[in-house]
């Protein structure tokens, strides 16, 4: 029995400003799968052209075995967040995360139960009413995290969130990331996650893509992409 991977690039190609990118990638279901590489190398053009905020030239994008390569972000079994959180300031963080699963806000029992279970599980049980500019930064990335758990999707994509927090902050963010993963359903749930810090894929995902001048240069074993020798990689880290 064959297992549709969660996520398929097929010879996905996009120009900007006359520079052509192409990308071929295969993830696996429940896998967690960092992508590094250096500034401007193609990495958010990757995440945008898989959440459907680009269009490809070429190619297709399929989602657990569905082509949705011409469907519109919302239409994607999927959830993004972002380095800026992506929380609208006017709302509190209970109606941040509502958002996840009631985009009109209205939710019955079950619903606003789900909601602050949601906030419970990143450590925000009392944080109902606060609003954005009430709340540290790496707060406001836990109430995305919580929006983004809340809607179980089988797909979720990180672009940098915790690029703006200190070291001490983003591994904790790192480990609770890794919590829901592991809780969300029967399986861990599949997550693509782009970072400029590659430390913070090692002893974590499963898989690393480097990501050099618009196309996978290298994917392989986090430990291994992270120990090479010689090469584009290595460059890249210092080594």
């Amino acid at each position: 029995m064959t297992t549709e991977p969660a996520l398929l690039l097929d010879g996905v190609e996009y120009a900007f400003e006359g520079r052509a990118m192409r990308f071929d990638l295969d993830v696996a279901a429940g896998e967690w799968l960092a992508v590094i590489g250096p500034s401007g190398a193609g990495k958010s053009t990757l995440i945008d052209l898989v959440a459907g905020f680009l269009r490809p030239g070429k190619g297709r994008i399929l989602i657990a075995g569905a082509d949705v390569t011409r469907r519109s972000p919302a239409e994607r079994p999927l959830s993004v967040v972002f380095q800026e959180h992506n929380l609208f300031a006017h709302l509190d963080a209970f109606r941040n995360v509502a958002l996840g699963i009631a985009p009109d806000l209205k939710l019955d029992a079950a619903g606003k139960a789900a909601v602050s279970k949601a906030l419970d599980s990143v450590g925000l049980a009392g944080f109902e009413n606060r609003r954005p500019a009430e709340m540290s930064g790496g707060e406001r990335q836990r109430v995305a995290l919580a929006r983004a758990f809340l809607r179980e999707r089988p797909l979720l994509l990180l672009d940098e969130p915790f690029a703006a927090l200190g070291p001490a902050l983003r591994r904790e963010m790192m480990e609770l990331l890794g919590t829901l993963r592991s809780r969300a359903g029967r399986s861990p749930l599949t997550v693509l996650m782009v970072t400029h810090h590659p430390e913070d894929a090692r002893g974590r995902t499963n898989r690393t893509a480097f990501v050099e001048d618009g196309r996978i240069a290298a994917l392989g074993n986090t430990e291994e992409i992270l120990s090479a020798a010689s090469g584009p990689v290595a460059q890249y880290l210092g080594l």
